[in-house]
């Protein structure tokens, strides 16, 4: 699986420079940054005087299919600092010069060769370009030089690569289908959230239906958290910045912070991190080991600094909402904890429709803080409550923060693409920069272990998630309107009217459609606003005490008794929350 990853690499970063060199034979006069390998293909920046659009790519994908059947081979050369200089400086390519001036001295400089393109380049590549199999542009896109907005914008050109045309069909077809269920897309068309240039990028607005929605999730997940064993904390928006600059925020994290204020001659920042603002409620007064573990939870607020080129709709914002938590034990309660963690993590995304979860595990750095000892109980308290809870995961040697190991958690979704998402971290950075203590048994200080742990990460992001995962077809729990009442003509608007009232005191969100179109269009943009049932009132229902209901995935279900209808959807919208079993277990 690890060799086949490492071929697919190697293979996309070689097809980046086919298409480098099919650009530079159709424009030669393009200048060159870099061409990496991605997640999902390769791309190359490029700055040439002729914009490029999607109606260049079949030219430029015909100039890699004669290059590809050439059947150059890709040859590895080493030369001198000022041998590769004076090559690039002749021939124009300022982007490569500042490139090899990142190259430390004594470090090897390499060159990569195939047929008349030269390319500034560690490697590796597959041995020769007919070794690149199915291939395709994608899109093109601005992106700042070293990705700093002062500097001169490129431009991206993406593709991907794949061993086999059949990988690379069902890759495609997977991107037509999440360009359907793009949530920026599905937030506009079914009125859920914005974001507004005039307040700023970046910024959400939950407009109301998309509200109705958060404020399910949040219910449910303060009531899973208090079975959970958890209390509830809610903490400052800003604090001084002395806080900051113990918890290392400051010197570490500064570029992503707001600008402070002044407030009574004191420097105030708006929080990028809840994590200092729960450590002082722990420092409140005396801890002692009877007391622990510690579990404590917020919907706490942050806002961080994002470059506008890496804002992507909900995915990554300015101001978000985390699910967070921390945790503060004893080093024999440590494994248990943990366990608990995933296990937490685990039941709550499959309550969402998340079945297919896997992780991945990563150890000390060579550089890092915190007793050694410490940071070997953490690994194995992680690594051990992965394999209890039958949980694939990958190893990430040395991948670990500075501060502590940790896993986080990926679920598939219902196309198959994979998303990070929930994190279990230990930290042995603030509990000695704020010298936490509690007192233990032998009547001595001990540090506590301090864990890090989100659910569902951020709320936005999460919803963007949830918005694709369900292509804005939310399940009945979830959905922001439940059921639409039609009335068939005004005679029975009251009626309808009054019957809403009678849902909505049993909890059920229910909208009444009373303009004045036709039934039939009133069910289609039901439909289309992917309420789950629409139920349809005429005199002959209002007369017999029934309904006529249909539902979004079933059609035409007939007429129901009011209790009939409320008793089925009520058993549908509890199903998925289980509501007599806890998600967490304390």
């Amino acid at each position: 699986m690890k060799s086949d990853s490492m071929a697919l690499e190697t293979m996309r970063h070689s097809a980046a420079h086919v298409m480098a060199a099919a650009v530079r034979r159709l424009y030669p006069d393009a200048l060159f940054d870099i061409g990496p390998s991605t997640a999902d293909g390769f791309y190359y920046d490029f700055d040439l005087k002729h914009r490029l659009t999607a109606e260049d790519f079949p030219a430029i994908e015909a100039e890699m299919a004669k290059i590809i059947a050439e059947d150059l081979p890709f040859c590895r050369e080493e030369k001198s600092r000022s041998d590769v200089m004076e090559m690039m400086s002749a021939r124009g390519q300022c982007y490569k010069l500042e490139r090899l001036a990142d190259i430390p001295e004594g470090e090897a400089i390499s060159l990569y060769h195939s047929g008349d393109f030269t390319d500034l380049c560690r490697g590796p590549h597959v041995a020769r370009t007919g070794d690149i199999k199915a291939f395709k542009l994608l899109s093109v896109a601005g992106a700042y030089f070293r990705g700093d907005e002062k500097n001169r914008m490129m431009q991206r050109l993406y593709g991907t690569a794949f061993l086999s045309r059949e990988d690379l069909d069902a890759f495609l077809k997977m991107r037509e289908e999440a360009r359907a269920r793009d949530h920026r897309m599905l937030g506009r068309d079914l009125d859920l959230f914005s974001i507004q240039e005039a307040v700023g990028p970046g910024l959400v607005h939950w407009h109301p239906k998309g509200a109705r929605i958060r404020a399910t999730i949040e219910e449910f997940w303060r009531r899973e958290h208090y079975r959970a064993g958890y209390e509830l904390i809610y903490t400052p928006h800003i604090g001084r910045a002395n806080l900051w600059e113990t918890s290392g925020h400051l010197g570490f994290y500064g570029e992503n912070m707001y600008a402070p204020m002044e407030v009574d001659e004191q420097r105030y920042y708006i929080k990028p991190m809840n994590c200092p603002f729960h450590i002082q409620i722990y420092k409140s007064h005396k801890r002692s080991y009877r007391e622990l573990p510690i579990r404590w939870a917020e919907l706490g607020t942050v806002y961080r600094y994002e470059r506008a080129g890496v804002l992507h709709g909900l995915m990554r914002v300015r101001g978000f909402t985390q699910d967070d938590a921390h945790i503060y034990c004893t080093e024999e309660q440590v494994e248990e904890e943990v366990r608990e963690c995933v296990r937490f993590a685990i039941a709550m995304w499959k309550v969402f429709g998340f079945e297919d979860i896997s992780a991945y595990l990563a150890t000390r750095p060579e550089k890092a803080v915190g007793d050694p000892g410490r940071w070997e109980v953490a690994q194995r308290s992680l690594k051990q409550a992965l394999e209890a809870e039958g949980i694939a995961y990958e190893l990430d040697e040395g991948g670990g923060a500075f501060y502590g190991p940790k896993i986080d958690i990926k679920v598939r979704d219902a196309i198959g693409r994979e998303w990070q998402v929930s994190t279990v971290q230990f930290d042995f950075n603030l509990p000695e920069r704020f010298e936490m203590v509690y007192t233990g048994s032998d009547g001595q200080e001990h540090r506590p272990y301090m864990v890090h742990r989100a659910l569902l990460g951020s709320l936005e992001r999460f919803f963007g998630i949830l918005i694709e995962h369900y292509a804005g077809a939310f399940p009945l729990w979830l959905a922001p309107v439940q059921a639409v009442l039609i009335p068939v003509s005004d005679k029975v608007a009251a009626a309808a009217q009054t019957l809403a009232g009678k849902l909505r005191a049993e909890d059920f969100r229910v909208q009444v459609d009373s303009r004045p179109e036709k039934i039939g269009a009133k069910i289609r943009d039901a439909q289309m606003q992917k309420i789950p049932y629409m139920l349809v009132l005429g005199g002959r229902e209002v007369e017999n005490g029934t309904v006529s209901v249909r539902s979004r995935l079933e059609g035409d279900l007939g007429s129901m008794p009011l209790e009939a209808l409320m008793e089925k959807l009520n058993a549908e919208r509890h199903v998925a929350l289980k509501q007599d079993e806890p998600s967490g277990t304390a």
